[in-house]
């Protein structure tokens, strides 16, 4: 006879197996310093920091002050054949979150890191295609290329040394600042051409917060007037329909051989009317009941008139007194002006005017 044999499925150990061998294979040789990728000019090489982890006695944070935190490091070296100006052109990235990577670039002893000389640090918070200007390499000197998942993000990216730049400049973001509000999302920038650069034209870039990349807005000429001087002062204007907040980069670029150049980078914010009304009370206490008042709302910054309205006070009737602010702040708003004026057969008899802080 025939014993029968019994087979099982796969268990949970079988599963968990299967699933280590898949993060092993995700971590990068280069992961260990020891093992760091040579990079040659104008090769361009995939890789990811999914799975690395920080060799803590090859980094030193002091080093690079506030520009890089280490979570899953990778290394990398260059030995430029020439010396000269080179490009870390990053491009490419496909991450977890919306950081992107951080490029640290040194020269010294591997794993040394009292010998470390830091060249560059740049911490970015998109994943843009990026470029990273390296000025007046040495030929034959050895450079370290460390790069990070900034914050732990995990990142999968392209990297190339090249004598070309690709993408934009690498710059820090600007942190988003609590006021800068447009009104009806209309958008206008102004930026003026420096007299060091030399270019023929600027890119437009924006890029929500919540993005992952920067798309191209727009494009303007640099212009010279009928005499054919040189224009220096540029505007662009722009509308926002969704609430958010928009970082709008302005982008300098010339011939081939010219590198393209940061101008200006600004947040701008179109805020959202929320569900629940935001109201304004009025100081309206010092009134006797059947007062007759005026009141003239204006923004402050603009003299505009928001709104006017006459009422006689009527006691325990507080809502007479609460202005529906909702609008004026997805406006851009920041402060009122607010007139009051108690009158008595049509003369004034007492009166203020006074501003209010909407954003408190």
């Amino acid at each position: 006879m025939f014993q029968r044999k019994n087979y099982r499925k796969p268990g949970i150990s079988l599963l968990l197996w299967f699933c280590c061998i898949g993060f092993a294979r995700a971590q990068v040789p280069n992961d260990h310093i020891a093992h760091r990728r040579v990079l040659k000019t104008e090769e361009a090489v995939w890789s990811n920091t999914t799975g690395c982890t920080v060799q803590r006695s090859c980094v030193d944070e002091s080093l690079t002050g506030k520009c890089v935190e280490y979570h899953n490091d990778q290394w990398f070296e260059f030995t430029p054949a020439t010396s000269g100006n080179y490009f870390v052109n990053i491009s490419g990235q496909t991450c977890r979150d919306t950081r992107g990577v951080q490029l640290v670039v040194l020269t010294g002893k591997p794993c040394e890191p009292a010998t470390y000389n830091i060249i560059s640090c740049t911490s970015l918070a998109s994943q843009d295609d990026i470029f990273v200007l390296l000025q007046a390499l040495q030929s034959r000197q050895t450079y370290l290329l460390n790069v990070d998942g900034y914050l732990n993000d995990q990142c999968r990216f392209k990297i190339e040394v090249s004598t070309k730049p690709n993408g934009i400049p690498a710059a820090v973001t600007p942190v988003i600042p609590a006021g800068n509000f447009v009104q009806n999302g209309n958008v206008t920038l102004h930026w003026a051409l420096p007299d060091s650069i030399s270019a023929t034209g600027f890119r437009i870039l924006r890029r929500e917060a919540s993005q992952f990349k920067a798309v191209e807005n727009g494009r303007k000429a640099v212009a010279r007037d009928s005499y054919g001087k040189l224009l220096k002062d540029y505007s662009f204007s722009d509308t926002l329909t969704k609430p958010g907040s928009y970082l709008y980069q302005v982008v300098a670029f010339g011939t081939t051989n010219e590198v393209p150049v940061l101008i200006k980078q600004e947040w701008r914010t179109l805020r959202n009317v929320a569900n629940a009304p935001i109201w304004y009370q009025l100081p309206l206490e010092k009134y006797p009941n059947k007062a007759e008042l005026a009141i003239s709302i204006t923004d402050a910054a603009t003299g505009k008139i928001l709104q006017r309205v006459v009422f006689r006070k009527q006691k325990n009737k507080p809502e007479q007194g609460r202005l529906l602010v909702n609008n004026w702040l997805a406006g851009g708003i920041k402060t009122i002006r607010v007139e009051i004026q108690e009158r008595k057969k049509e003369k004034i008899i007492s009166g203020s005017n006074f501003l209010v802080d909407l954003d408190k």
